[in-house]
């Protein structure tokens, strides 16, 4: 499943994983979203409702580049700083590259879109 995440006027292109997080994310969309960092390593936003996490593993480590999602809070994590396993972290997906653009100080509104 590809989706764009629209940016300071840049279209990025993520790969969701086959997961049942993923694909509830998926069904989600299009999603407007404002980014705020946290912990000086990932971007985060909470969604409009948590997402079905059944059949899925009770936490992952998370790389430079992944979308995830943290069930006990209900946000989406953009991760640009590795993190080790966490509990209740789940895998969504992976940009396909450069995801600079929702980088930098401050929020960042972006918007999320299946791709066409």
């Amino acid at each position: 499943m590809k989706i764009n995440l629209i940016a300071n006027g840049k279209t990025l292109t993520a790969t969701l994983s086959n997961g049942t997080a993923a694909k509830d994310f998926y069904q989600m969309l299009p999603l407007e979203l404002e980014l705020s960092d946290y912990a000086g390593e990932e971007k985060i936003s909470y969604l409009p409702r948590k997402l079905n996490t059944s059949r899925e593993p009770d936490g992952v480590a998370a790389a430079v580049g992944d979308i995830n999602y943290y069930a006990p809070w209900g946000n989406v994590a953009i991760f640009y700083k590795p993190h080790g396993k966490a509990r209740g972290l789940v895998h969504l997906g992976k940009f396909d590259g450069d995801f600079s653009a929702i980088l930098g100080n401050g929020k960042t509104k972006v918007r999320l879109e299946k791709t066409k």
